[in-house]
C-alpha cells in the first residue's frame, strides 16, 4: 500500500513490528481497502501510550500526510478496567502536538462543530491535518455530546461509566418513537457525567479508582 508521495516502507515495518500484536498489516490493509471503496476523510485513531508507540508519533503523522486521512492522536485513557491504565504512560496532547510541530509545523484551527472531542490542528504546509483528544489532560465533560448504545440496549452517557440505561426493554414493549425520544431526552438531561475532570481527586481517594466499576470498551465501541 502507498499513500502519499513519500517511501512508506520504513514507516510500515516499524508500524508492523510495534503493532504486531493487533495485525498491523491487517490495519494497514483496511484502510487502503476503504480509500479504494470511497470512504473520505478516513479518521485513524492512535491511541499513545508512553514507552509503548509514542516512540512512531512522527512516523505516523509523516506517513499519512498528503494522504486525504485524518490521524487522531489519543491520550491513553482509563476505559473499562482491562487494560492496565497508568497515569505515567499518558503523553499529555501538548506534548504531542510539540512533537508533531518541530517536525512539521501545525497550527490550530475550529472544531467542526461543537462538543467535537479532538482539537484540531492543520500542517502549515497545507499538507491536511490531524486531531489530537485530551481526554485525560483537558477533560472535556462539559461540553460533551456523545452517547453511546451498549451490545444490550443499554444507553451510556459517558465512555467511563458504571452502568447505562434500559432502552431494549421499553423498545419490544412496544414504546411509540415519540416515547423513547421523550425517555431519551430525559435520560439526557439528567446526565451529571464528570468522570474526566474527576480522574484525578477519584484516583488519590481511599477507595482508590482502580476498585471502581466502569462498562468495557468492547461493550461499548469508541
Amino acid at each position: 500500500m502507498v499513500i502519499g508521495s513519500h517511501d512508506t516502507e520504513p514507516f510500515a515495518i516499524r508500524f508492523k513490528d510495534v503493532h504486531k500484536q493487533f495485525g498491523g498489516q491487517r490495519v494497514l490493509d483496511g484502510i487502503d481497502a476503504a480509500a479504494r471503496a470511497g470512504m473520505s476523510p478516513i479518521k485513524i485513531n492512535c491511541v499513545v501510550q508512553r514507552d509503548v508507540n509514542d516512540h512512531t508519533l512522527v512516523d505516523l503523522a509523516r506517513f499519512f500526510r498528503e494522504s486525504g486521512h485524518i490521524v487522531r492522536f489519543i491520550e491513553f485513557m482509563d476505559v473499562g478496567t482491562l487494560n492496565g491504565w497508568d497515569l505515567t504512560q499518558v503523553v499529555p496532547a501538548t506534548e504531542i502536538a510539540e512533537r508533531i510541530d518541530r517536525e512539521f509545523p501545525i497550527e490550530p484551527i475550529a472544531p467542526n462543530y461543537p462538543g467535537e472531542v479532538a482539537s484540531r490542528y492543520r500542517y502549515r504546509d497545507g499538507a491536511g491535518e490531524i486531531g489530537i483528544i485530551p481526554s485525560v489532560s483537558k477533560p472535556f465533560c462539559a461540553g460533551c455530546t456523545r452517547a453511546r448504545l451498549t451490545i444490550e440496549g443499554k444507553l451510556v452517557t459517558c465512555l467511563f461509566a458504571e452502568s447505562g440505561a434500559d432502552l431494549r426493554t421499553p423498545l419490544r414493549s412496544g414504546k411509540t418513537d415519540a416515547e423513547l425520544t421523550e425517555q431519551i431526552q430525559a435520560i439526557w438531561s439528567a446526565r451529571n457525567d464528570r468522570y474526566s475532570e474527576q480522574r484525578a481527586s477519584l484516583a488519590a481517594s481511599p477507595n482508590r479508582e482502580g476498585a471502581r466499576s466502569k462498562i468495557e470498551m468492547y461493550q461499548i465501541g469508541g
